[in-house]
């Protein structure tokens, strides 16, 4: 007797499987898609919204309005476009643009090549050309003279000015080439060296090795007076890299290690810790020490730090737009609609910034505008959730923002506070230029040199300091400064 078949449950896991399918293809083309763009695609996640107009944010921000809280009418603005008939007028050149008045200048004087006997000079015609001439070595030559004292008792001579390092023939001003060469523009130490060759001077690798961890060494009180004073802050941002470092004991295979990125951006300091990990470990033990707001993205190994009461953890809403940025080919309308609330947000920054507000008053602001648009996204995000696939690029945009939501939404309760993580990417990036062209670091202990230098340097960079004045003048002075005053020497308080 033949069984008999139940179609319902057959149909049932048919229905149950073609739905499993279905999410399986539309996950793959969500991947497909992002690596073409990743490949192919534009990589800035700049938004324009279909309505940019909003009223909404038209802000008032006086003193007076700031004080009484109250918000103010949008303020219409009107503007004339003025044409030109090209028949007419026709454009004008805006002028050769005009050359910095430091540079050096070597004067040629032109005279006619008609003789000139009687007549009389009534001005000059000044063109200027940039030129440029590749860098040069040369000798610097202590000569001392010896004096032979009376009656052959003893020898006078003149005593040599300290040097960064007593025992190599490397000045300070090339130690601090070599260093900005490799670190800010990303010049391999190998490459120096074949630079060096063609213009006669050959130098073996080590001695370039040698010579940068000689400089370094001399600088660490310098590196951990400023390691002090950013971890003596009460507001850090917090980010990691990955650098792959040479490890001895795997012969031909490199290490993946990380550099725990901290950064004060009310002061303008950064730090870069070398771990050989991406575990809790590293930022557990720098920040030991540390309370107040610290700002991360969602990594989880920054989690334990959300359990201390003297730390409080806020997130990135940078990270967020870019969940939603990277859903838009999956729901457009969805992710749309998030992005144009983030943009609300970020236009009261730029206001907020434009007008140069102090503390207070980015507070006031912000409570005025910004809270009630992250108290509907809020809400938005909670109705949406439900509606959209888990698994679907939209879906795991909405769960991450919305798992993140009171942290990204913090910000709002301090006027110090970022709105996002940008300016600790910001000093990270160079660090990607970096690993382009040096590819590895050649030891756990060159990368941790490597941290030291990058802490310093990006310091400079961010009080827009010249790194080579900076760095050669250092290296000139900190032999005989006292150690107690080393502070003196960092990059925010540099005076040549």
């Amino acid at each position: 007797m033949t069984a008999e078949v139940d179609y319902k449950a057959l149909y049932e896991q048919g229905q149950a499987l073609n739905a499993s399918l279905q999410l399986q293809v539309l996950q793959l083309s969500q991947q497909l898609a992002q690596l073409q763009k990743m490949i192919f695609g534009s990589k800035h996640e700049r938004f324009v919204a279909d309505d940019t107009t909003h009223p909404q944010l038209s802000l008032d921000l006086s003193a007076e309005a700031i004080a009484s809280a109250a918000v103010t009418a949008t303020k219409q603005i009107s503007y004339t476009r003025h044409t030109v008939n090209v028949e007419t007028k026709p454009l004008q050149h805006p002028g050769r643009m005009k050359l910095p008045e430091s540079l050096r200048r070597e004067e040629i004087l032109i005279e006619p090549a008609c003789d000139t006997s009687g007549c009389k000079k009534m001005g000059e015609e000044i063109t200027e050309v940039l030129e440029y001439e590749p860098g040069e070595l040369y000798v610097k030559q202590y000569r001392r003279v010896k004096y032979a004292k009376p009656d052959s008792s003893g020898v006078l001579i003149g005593q040599l000015p300290s040097r960064p390092l007593d025992k190599a023939m490397a000045g300070e001003g090339l130690l601090a080439q070599i260093i900005i060469d490799k670190y800010i523009d990303h010049l391999p130490l190998h490459r120096q060296m074949q630079r060096f060759e063609r213009t006669g001077v050959k130098l073996a690798y080590s001695t370039l090795t040698d010579w940068v961890s000689g400089a370094s060494q001399l600088i660490t009180p310098l590196f951990e007076a400023l390691k002090t004073e950013v971890l003596q802050s009460n507001y850090l941002h917090a980010d990691e890299t990955p650098i792959k470092v040479m490890d001895k004991d795997k012969k031909g295979e490199t290490h993946r290690g990380y550099y725990w990125v901290y950064q004060n951006s009310i002061d303008k300091t950064v730090l870069f810790d070398y771990q050989e990990g991406r575990g809790r470990e590293g930022p557990v033990d720098i920040l030991k020490d540390f309370k107040g707001y610290l700002q991360t993205d969602g990594y989880v190994g920054y989690e334990i730090f959300a359990r201390r009461q003297d730390i409080t953890l806020i997130h990135c809403m940078a990270h967020a737009r870019r969940m939603f940025n990277d859903a838009l080919d999956n729901d457009e309308a969805r992710a749309s609609h998030a992005m144009e609330e983030i943009q609300k947000l970020y236009i009261i920054e730029r206001i907020c910034k434009e007008q140069q507000l102090n503390f207070a008053e980015v507070k006031e602001v912000r409570r005025i505008k910004a809270v009630p648009i992250l108290k509907n996204m809020g809400l938005w995000l909670q109705q949406q959730y439900i509606q959209v696939l888990p698994q679907s690029a939209i879906g795991k945009a909405i769960a991450y923002s919305l798992q993140r939501w009171e942290r990204l939404s913090a910000y709002v309760n301090d006027g110090k506070l970022n709105i996002d993580n940008n300016p600790v990417e910001n000093s990270i990036r160079p660090i990607a230029l970096g690993r382009k062209n040096y590819l590895f670091a050649g030891s756990h202990e060159a990368a941790k040199r490597s941290a030291m230098l990058y802490s310093l340097l990006g310091t400079c960079k961010m009080h827009g300091i010249e790194p080579y004045e900076w760095l050669r003048d250092v290296l000139k002075k900190i032999a005989d400064h006292p150690v107690n005053r080393v502070h003196e020497l960092l990059p925010h308080r540099y005076h040549k």
